[in-house]
């Protein structure tokens, strides 16, 4: 993916907690399943930290979606773990129907490899 030697914050907190960062960051009312804050702009030239960022999960909202989606948790957490990390080297699924194919994409892909080692 690019990002060798790069480190990684992974923050697992809960609804509540996960609505007042939504709130705070975002302005959007409460919790969502996960958030991403890349410490640089995506596809910067130039790596100023070593630091990719931070993904926030909310593993309420995690093990409601995985009773929805009849996944096992653990695969779940794994999605979203892709999916944050995905935004923070740069992937939107918000700004085209392009890019959220591309996303999609690349966490099949990843979601795969994972399988492939379990």
């Amino acid at each position: 993916m690019g990002c060798h030697d790069r480190e990684l914050s992974i923050l697992f907190t809960n609804d509540d907690h996960m609505a007042e960062l939504n709130m705070q960051y975002l302005g959007r009312m409460g919790p969502t399943n996960v958030l991403a804050f890349p410490m640089e702009e995506p596809h910067q030239e130039e790596i100023v930290s070593p630091m990719l960022g931070d993904v926030v999960i909310s593993l309420d909202t995690a093990a409601r979606e995985s009773r929805e989606l009849g996944e096992s948790f653990e695969k779940t957490v794994y999605r979203l773990l892709i999916h944050g990390i995905l935004h923070l080297l740069g992937f939107d699924h918000e700004c085209s129907e392009a890019e959220a194919g591309k996303m999609e994409q690349e966490e099949l892909r990843l979601k795969k490899l994972i399988e492939e080692e379990g």
